[in-house]
């Protein structure tokens, strides 16, 4: 009870409309702060720079001042008849060339070029990396090491789709093409629906959330393939489900590889995410529309495209269709391979061969 005289307080006002917005927007602020900081990637550890992975790489510095790092193989350029340039596939490395024989090498005079691509191993990351730019990187890389003016190209995974810009963007400096299990973009410019989708829906659930993502909201791709609450890319993540029984009898030779803590050193938004981002992302034509570069040119067959029949990690339905509707593709389906064929005991020199000498049987050494 108050004593006779005492004021009591005024009680509190009450929150006007005013003060409501004002407490929600700081809300809004915050949350959307920590959203921008999940969704955000951390910076790459560039080779060389400070807090980055030390530079034990042979590497070359292009004209925008990035480095590629490279690994040379088989008989020394000066001497070879053929010089064979190999881009990787997804989380991969210049280490992971075509594995061709010494015997085959020496054999034709084989000078064997791989290189990290961007933000792969040693290689400075590019962020703003297209399907475009890592076709000039890759002639930038030959005039640099003053390889002739023409070079062959041979490519996996994701590093064949590549093989499709080179197709169209420096045709002029090609020899001939191995197009090795190639990654394809669902989106592509003239790709039927009907062949899109059952290509689409050959994918496991969350690949086929990751591409979309990779696709549609590219902005969130890092955080996508970082988070704990819902499964990512299978693909990163090595599910073995995604290994056919071929792939299974050779999968030891890829995965016990001593240098792998190397492939991802610069963080994986610049390598595996940026893979995702360009491969699936919006092209402006599309391998469907490419014309013989090699028109004229008096042999058939400089351009092969491989695939494995049991490929579960990339649908074997786009190759076939692509190589289809381009007759001047020699295609080769591997009715008992998976993805991995290209490091199964054999394939590669046969690949190698069908490349420079144009031996085309249609297929190689099959596991059995």
């Amino acid at each position: 009870m108050a004593l006779s005289g005492e004021k009591r307080p005024p009680p509190p006002a009450p929150a006007t409309g005013g003060t409501w917005r004002k407490l929600f927007l700081a809300l809004f602020v915050s949350l959307s702060a920590l959203l921008y900081m999940q969704i955000q990637p951390p910076p790459p550890k560039i080779p060389g720079s400070p807090g980055g992975p030390p530079v034990t790489a042979t590497r070359t510095r292009l004209s925008d001042g990035r480095y590629l790092a490279y690994l040379e193989s088989g008989v020394p350029k000066e001497e070879a008849n053929y010089k064979i340039i190999f881009v990787h596939g997804f989380d991969s490395c210049r280490y992971d060339a075509l594995p061709i024989s010494r015997e085959l090498a020496q054999e034709l005079g084989i000078y064997l070029l791989s290189f990290d691509r961007p933000g792969y191993g040693e290689s400075d990351p590019h962020p703003a990396r297209t399907e475009k730019s890592i076709a000039l990187d890759i002639a930038e890389l030959a005039d640099n090491l003053q390889l002739d003016p023409k070079f062959y190209l041979a490519g996996f995974s994701m590093g064949g789709e590549i093989m499709w810009s080179c197709l169209k963007h420096i045709p002029h400096r090609l020899s001939g093409v191995a197009i090795l299990g190639p990654v394809g973009n669902y989106w592509w410019p003239g790709l039927p629906a009907n062949v899109s989708r059952d290509a689409w829906f050959q994918q496991l659930p969350q690949d086929r959330w990751a591409v979309w993502v990779a696709h549609h909201l590219q902005w969130l791709t890092y955080w996508w393939n970082t988070q704990k609450l819902f499964p990512a890319s299978s693909v990163i993540a090595y599910n073995p489900a995604l290994l056919s029984e071929a792939d299974k009898l050779v999968i030891q030779k890829f995965a016990h590889r001593t240098y792998m803590p190397q492939i991802r050193q610069q963080g994986e938004h610049e390598c595996l995410h940026r893979d995702m981002m360009v491969g699936f992302g919006s092209w402006s034509w599309s391998p469907l529309q490419l014309e013989d570069p090699f028109a004229g040119g008096g042999r058939r067959g400089k351009v092969h495209l491989w695939h494995g029949a049991e490929d579960l990690i990339v649908p074997v339905s786009l190759s076939r269709y692509i190589s289809g509707e381009l007759p001047w593709v020699v295609y080769h389906e591997l009715p008992t391979s998976g993805h991995l064929f290209p490091i199964a005991d054999g394939m590669a020199d046969a690949i190698a061969r069908s490349l420079l000498l144009g031996d085309d049987d249609g297929g190689g050494p099959q596991p059995a």
